[in-house]
């Protein structure tokens, strides 16, 4: 259907309603609701997975690994801790409070939620991150992106199969439809996308002081560096791996990669050779290989590799009609270079060499550029790694490894900056999806009068006294 003004706004106020019912306050609820979700995905799983080739040209395989597992794993595990972080917690009010020693803080469901997701990975961050305002108590509003509209029409299908609409609902259309939603008075709205687009979100939350999470992908992308003392081999393997993810589409992803000079020509070697074990010398001609979303993706992708075409050193081809474009390698690079100043969102990968004795001074300039969603670090020198990821700005990483900080459980998925705010995953997404209300049970007996005027005269002298030794 297309979308008006007044049918989202209808959409929102039975979602408002439903919520003022108290149904999602029942923690027994939510839970049941988590599994019905997980079944659906279950259940759903051929569907989305040839939404996902349809969308983006991802096997079977791919399309498991990166969006259908990954829910799957999310929903389990809310569903088995879920009781756990939503138990009130009991705090002792300090003898400042006397009487009334006793204080709870609830987590409460902030009410109806809009979760606008991209194209990139259309079911890990919409349903994903569904289960996060599930599991808060929240009802949903899933604004999904028009440019995967096979794994909207599947998720649309597969939502109204297992929940009411005013419970949860996904929403289909452009940036006009997007802007009806934004119009609308949420509690509270989780984004993901690009920077530019996260400002147009904040602006219109703020109309209604609406609190916003943001995961975004980073202005300048995402870096990785790879010292002289690292394992060339292992390193130059796991790179190629996420390059040819998702033909470099992801907000995690590498956007340039810096190589200690000293290295650098075993580095692109074993690049080469992992790119072509992995997945061939043309990977566009790789049935395999993922596609770009659309043919505006595409032309910007090979317009860009042709201003950089006499530094190609592997890739550089693709096609058009298929939208695949190589995983394409280019050296050397420049840190001011136009490629490593913007997020590429595409298989292109800029090599940037560096001396490894300057290694300092090339983070220096990462952390003054806008900070990253991820950073990855490949050296032996673990006291340099450990000191660099604690010092520098950015949302998560890995040292000698790529993406999988996005799979551990119980830890944050999240941005800063330009790349995002507030975080999710696990009980941090509950955290997202809940406000803590403190609350303060009064004592009916044996309350002393000391916050209580008068405060002057030789007899309330005392009041003073007691208040500093409570405060003190």
């Amino acid at each position: 259907m297309a979308w008006t003004k007044e049918d989202v706004h209808a959409v929102v106020e039975k979602q408002r309603e439903f919520f003022l019912s108290n149904a999602t306050l029942d923690v027994n609820w939510r839970t049941e609701q988590l599994k019905k979700l997980k079944d659906a995905m279950i259940k759903w799983t051929p569907q989305l997975q040839k939404a996902l080739n349809d969308d983006l040209g991802r096997c079977e395989t791919e399309a498991y690994i990166l969006d259908i597992g990954d829910v799957i794993l999310e929903l389990n595990e809310c569903i088995s801790h879920l009781r756990r972080w939503a138990r009130p917690e009991t705090h002792f009010s300090g003898f400042v409070c006397f009487p009334s020693l006793i204080t709870k803080v609830y987590k409460m469901p902030y009410g109806v939620s809009l979760i606008v997701s991209p194209f990139n990975f259309p079911l890990l961050l919409s349903i994903g991150v569904l289960a996060a305002a599930i599991s808060g108590g929240n009802t949903a509003v899933l604004k999904t992106s028009s440019k995967s509209a096979a794994c909207t029409k599947a998720m649309q299908d597969m939502i109204a199969d297992t929940f009411p609409e005013e419970y949860v609902t996904v929403i289909d259309g452009g940036h006009d439809v997007a802007d009806f939603c934004l119009e609308e008075r949420f509690d509270k709205i989780f984004y993901t996308g690009s920077p530019n687009v996260g400002i147009h979100v904040m602006e219109m939350a703020a109309k209604h002081l609406t609190p916003v999470a943001l995961e975004l992908g980073g202005e300048t992308g995402n870096w990785a560096v790879v010292r002289k003392d690292a394992n060339i081999k292992d390193a130059a393997r796991k790179i190629a791996f996420f390059k040819i993810c998702n033909s470099g589409q992801i907000c995690i992803n590498i956007n340039q990669v810096a190589v200690a000079e000293e290295v650098a020509d075993e580095f692109i070697k074993e690049l080469k050779a992992a790119i072509v074990k992995q997945i061939g010398e043309k990977p566009h001609l790789n049935p395999e290989y993922p596609r770009m979303i659309a043919a505006k993706a595409y032309k910007y992708c090979a317009e860009e590799a042709e201003e950089y075409r006499d530094r190609i050193v592997f890739g550089g081809e693709g096609d058009p009609e298929t939208l695949k474009y190589d995983t394409t390698v280019i050296y050397p690079v420049g840190t001011d270079e136009p490629i490593v100043m913007h997020e590429l969102f595409s298989p292109l990968l800029p090599v940037v060499p560096f001396k490894d004795s300057e290694v300092d001074k090339l983070m220096d300039t990462i952390a003054r550029r806008e900070h990253g969603l991820a950073l990855y670090l490949f050296t032996k020198d673990k006291a340099w790694a450990n000191k660099t990821m604690q010092s520098q700005q950015y949302g998560g990483g890995c040292i000698n490894e790529v993406c999988l900080h996005l799979m551990v459980k119980g830890v944050p998925f999240n941005g800063t900056g330009h790349s995002g705010m507030g975080a999710y995953h696990g009980e941090w997404g509950f955290r997202e999806f809940t406000h803590p209300s403190t609350v303060l049970h009064g004592s009916t007996v044996f309350n002393l009068p000391l916050r209580e005027h008068p405060y002057l005269g030789k007899k309330n002298e005392y009041k003073l006294k007691m208040l500093k030794i409570f405060e003190q």
